[in-house]
């Protein structure tokens, strides 16, 4: 299974690097690196398994079944058998993890039919599934026997389809409505929030409203309104989420930092403002995390 990486562009490039972590029967987990030279599109490849991927750091455009959509370490993705794929990469280099699973698997899991009977599901996860998701790469990261590598796997991708059934659309779903049913409107505010995305994931965290508007081209009232039309989550609650990844990527690093440096660096205001918005977002503060990150096991 994890063999055939031809079905994946990000991993024919030349500049993707994919390590398998594990592969029991019928799944495997990897993480794949890419740093592309060429930011053009890359040419148009069918996938060929069930994939879930979650991003890790950076950022690249994607475009499936002929829609374009910008993914960052956020992102959520469920793709199928057949699903044609292309990728850009405006930032220059994104990581993610890729679970690949067979169909006799899928059909084990509850929460796989919609999976199996739809087109996939596009979204981003949540702050409490993106430390699953890191702590699981921690764990395979260290090693695993086979045994409690499938059952782990089987228990993640579980949550994974948990999550994406709650919310069985999404959040743009009902744009349309909104504004009036009209799709070019509704394009043009998906456009405008990717690229207030974009504007967020290139710079640093000291950006002002005002200024990430008028990157974008639009009023901060406009833009705010927009996006939390979107996305589902408010400009506030997004930057936050980017900050959060930033600092658990900080503190898997074994170079023991302090916290107020770290604090400092991700422009949080002391370290207990940094130990406030860890907790209210991954229910643990800075120096668990670190322990967790670093040395696995969580359940």
């Amino acid at each position: 299974m994890p063999g055939e990486v031809g079905s994946d562009p990000r991993r024919t490039t030349g500049s993707c690097r994919q390590r398998v972590l594990g592969h029991p029967a019928g799944i495997s987990i990897s993480t794949v690196r890419c740093g592309v030279e060429s930011r053009g599109w890359t040419a148009p490849t069918v996938l060929l398994r069930y994939r879930v991927d979650l991003g890790w750091s950076g950022a690249y455009r994607r475009r499936i079944n002929g829609r374009t959509t910008f993914s960052d370490a956020t992102s959520l993705l469920l793709t199928r058998p057949g699903d044609e794929m292309q990728v850009s990469h405006p930032l220059g280099r994104d990581t993610f993890t890729s679970l690949e699973i067979e169909p006799t698997v899928l059909a084990e899991h509850r929460d796989a039919a919609r999976w199996l009977a739809t087109t996939g599901w596009d979204g981003t996860s949540d702050a409490p599934l993106d430390l699953a998701h890191r702590m699981l790469v921690t764990e395979f990261r260290r090693g695993l026997d086979p045994f409690e590598m499938a059952e782990r796997l089987h228990r993640f991708l579980g949550r994974v389809l948990g999550f994406v059934n709650a919310r069985a659309e999404p959040p743009e779903a009902d744009l349309g409505h909104v504004v009036g049913r009209r799709p070019a409107t509704a394009a043009a505010h998906r456009r405008l929030a990717d690229r207030a995305r974009e504007v967020l994931m290139a710079r640093d965290f000291s950006l002002t409203l005002d200024q990430v508007a008028r990157e974008v081209g639009a009023s901060p009232h406009h833009l705010s309104r927009v996006f939390q039309r979107v996305t589902g989550s408010s400009l506030t609650a997004y930057r936050n989420r980017l900050r959060v990844q930033a600092v658990l990527d900080t503190l898997a690093e074994a170079d023991g930092r302090p916290l107020r440096v770290v604090a400092a660096e991700h422009g949080f205001a002391d370290q207990a403002h940094l130990t406030r918005v860890l907790r209210e977002h991954v229910g643990h503060p800075p120096a668990r995390l670190r322990r967790l990150l670093t040395h696995g096991r969580a359940d």
